[in-house]
């Protein structure tokens, strides 16, 4: 019986960035959640009030890590502690190649 855990188990993408190199990378957990939000989000980009999760800037630096090109746009805000918070924005094309241990 999978658990909802094992949504985020490890998977393979292929990234391939701007300038046309590319890898392939595994990733698992939150750091895959958070790449898939990027996936899904395009263009618009990804930020923690819209996409709430504890740590999004150390996810972002763990794709980065990875060969992952995302840009950080700082926006303002307002409310009742105004400031800025960060719009995460995917600039590598990344595709999933194939979960782990799924069949081909």
């Amino acid at each position: 019986m999978k658990n909802q855990h094992d949504k985020w188990g490890k998977a393979q993408y292929a990234v391939t960035a701007p300038d046309g190199t590319g890898t392939i990378i595994i990733v698992n957990g939150r750091e895959r959640w958070a790449l898939e939000c990027l996936i899904e989000a395009g263009v618009d980009g990804c930020t923690p009030i819209k996409n709430p999760a504890p740590r999004w800037s150390h996810y972002v630096w763990l794709l980065r890590g990875d060969g992952v090109e995302i840009e950080t746009i700082h926006e303002p805000h307002d409310g009742p502690f105004p400031g800025t918070h960060a719009r995460y924005v995917l600039r590598s094309k990344v595709d999933p190649v194939q979960a782990i241990g799924e069949a081909a």
